[in-house]
């Protein structure tokens, strides 16, 4: 696939619920979102950011978002859904994948944020497409399908003190 060049359009595309889960499960920590989308645009041109996230009402959340937009990124917010038994459930898996094929024709890589294996049959389509594709995670709550179906794969745990807070 393509190599990284600084004339190459980026996309970089960051599954929030996934990531601060996965960070506080491994380490108890947050995410520097900021060091995030640096390392992905990894000097190239940025055409979008995008940060996918969920509306849960609890405190803080909205400074959140406002956080993340001061950084760079565009948000999109989901409210939780909670079901009848008293269960809850939000994902941005479709909204992140349509993002991605729409923005497939405008960028040259497309950076995805998760260890979210779902992801792998998207990964194996940009490729398809010509769109190179990279993944940023933590290795140890990322699916193998993920790592197999791309160009590269960053393991944020390799380096906690650059993208943990």
């Amino acid at each position: 696939m393509t190599e990284i060049h600084p004339h190459q359009r980026v996309a970089v595309l960051v599954d929030a619920q996934n990531l601060y889960h996965s960070a506080h499960s491994l380490y108890s920590r947050n995410i520097d979102y900021s060091a995030l989308l640096e390392k992905g645009v990894s000097g190239r041109e940025l055409v979008r950011a995008i940060a996918y996230v969920i509306r849960a009402d609890s405190p803080d959340e909205e400074r959140f978002f406002e956080a993340l937009v001061d950084i760079g990124f565009e948000t999109k917010i989901k409210d939780i859904k909670t079901f009848g038994d008293g269960s809850k459930k939000a994902d941005w898996d479709v909204g992140m994948s349509l993002d991605a094929v729409t923005l497939a024709s405008h960028v040259d890589t497309v950076v995805l944020c998760t260890g979210d294996g779902d992801f792998s049959r998207l990964c194996s389509h940009l490729r398809h497409e010509g769109v190179r594709v990279e993944v940023m995670a933590f290795g140890e709550s990322t699916a193998d399908e993920l790592v197999d179906a791309t160009d590269a794969f960053l393991d944020l745990s390799e380096r906690q003190e650059t993208f943990l807070l």
